[in-house]
């Protein structure tokens, strides 16, 4: 039976959103937030087109593309795109965990869209790629955060198809090689990989996306907060420093502080690095572990970010879904008890089991010390 570890980890937030913030983050860096000044004043308007800009400059994003913050964080950018441009063509929608269960929920039961193709398949695994059909719309989660399951790479997507490619990065930008020219509208938030702040989304938009945008108006009632055209037109102001709704002008300095520390390690491929490098930490503790497997079947698939854990091994055999579930509860509280991981449960709809965030702004060498924890509460719980 595992000893009780002695080494902890320097940051035991390891929660899949808002996930931990970055090495040496401190409230005093929020200290030239522009608090009390309107979001429309000029210095204002400049921070929150600068969030933009950096994105744009970190991840790679075409030149001409449009890039916006929206409200009410990955989801509300996610449901504004959906609404707003689905309905010209027939939609196919990919679901293999909440997140992709939810949009397409949203395109058959609340747009009541009748052409609609749903591609599924559980938690672990991904759908069959090669059937998507691009001459229509298309819907994806580029990382299922609540799987642990992400598309191993871009190549699926035909750079001549007809129909737009909606995706859902909140899990994934920052952390994976998100191929933009592959994709037409890309959705995230701040609270992922860079550890920003909430209740902000992200918008990105392609020329294609735009032209969608300016000549097709949806049959349905568009709510004030989703509106990106005024008078058939993109409303211009959204991508230049402007917001639908108000933003909190601390979460912006909080979002900038992220991205500056993002350029100083590298950018792009440094913060992918660091996410690599904790996947493979994780990975070769699950190689040698007697209890514990990833979710995600096929090595190619699996989450650098999102990194979700099932029980497995001889005490599981026999055991039926309740006591398997009220384990995994165990584990955790003891965990959360020892203050040497935080909210490493997996997701309310997601099979009973742990998910770790490895995102870039989580240390490397915490997730070694937090490891021997699992054994220990593993042991503890199972004894």
């Amino acid at each position: 039976m595992p000893t009780r570890p002695t080494l902890r980890p320097a940051c035991p937030n390891f929660s899949s959103g808002p996930c931990a913030k970055r090495p040496g983050w401190d409230a005093r860096t929020l200290a030239a937030a522009l608090v009390g000044r309107s979001h429309r004043a000029e210095p204002a308007r400049a921070r929150i087109q600068e969030i933009s800009d950096r994105s744009r400059a970190i991840l790679g994003i075409p030149a001409d593309w449009r890039i916006g913050i929206v409200p009410a964080s990955d989801t509300g950018a996610v449901e504004l795109a959906l609404w707003s441009l689905l309905g010209a063509r027939g939609v196919d929608l990919l679901a293999w965990e909440s997140f992709g269960s939810g949009w397409v929920s949203d395109a058959v039961k609340q747009l009541k869209l009748k052409d609609t193709r749903v591609l599924e398949s559980d938690y672990g695994t991904l759908p069959d790629l090669a059937s998507v059909d691009f001459d229509r719309d298309v819907v994806f989660t580029w990382n299922g955060t609540t799987s642990g399951v992400r598309v191993p790479n871009a190549d699926w997507i035909p750079a001549d198809r007809r129909g737009l490619a909606i995706c859902d990065a909140t899990s994934a930008v920052f952390a994976m090689d998100v191929r933009f020219e592959k994709l037409d509208v890309v959705t995230w938030s701040w609270q992922k990989v860079l550890g920003g702040e909430a209740a902000h989304g992200m918008l990105a938009l392609s020329p294609r996306a735009v032209e969608r945008l300016e000549s097709y108006t949806p049959t349905w009632p568009m709510p004030k907060i989703f509106r990106l055209t005024s008078g058939g037109k993109l409303d211009q102001s959204i991508f230049e420093g402007s917001t639908i709704n108000t933003p909190s002008m601390l979460c912006v300095e909080d979002a900038l502080d992220g991205l500056r520390w993002a350029e100083s390690i590298g950018g792009l491929p440094g913060l992918i690095a660091r996410s690599e490098a904790n996947l493979a930490t994780v990975a070769r503790w699950v190689a040698r572990s007697e209890w514990a497997e990833f979710l995600a079947a096929d090595p190619a698939s699996r989450s650098c970010t999102s990194m979700c854990l099932k029980l497995a091994g001889p005490w599981v055999r026999g055991k039926d879904a309740k006591t398997v579930a009220n384990a995994v509860k165990a584990i955790v509280k003891k965990l959360d008890g020892e203050g040497v991981a935080y909210d490493i449960g997996s997701y309310r709809d997601a099979p009973p089991g742990l998910r770790l965030w490895g995102g870039a702004t989580v240390e490397s060498a915490d997730l070694e010390s937090v490891l021997p924890w699992l054994d220990w509460a593993w042991s503890e719980v199972t004894a």
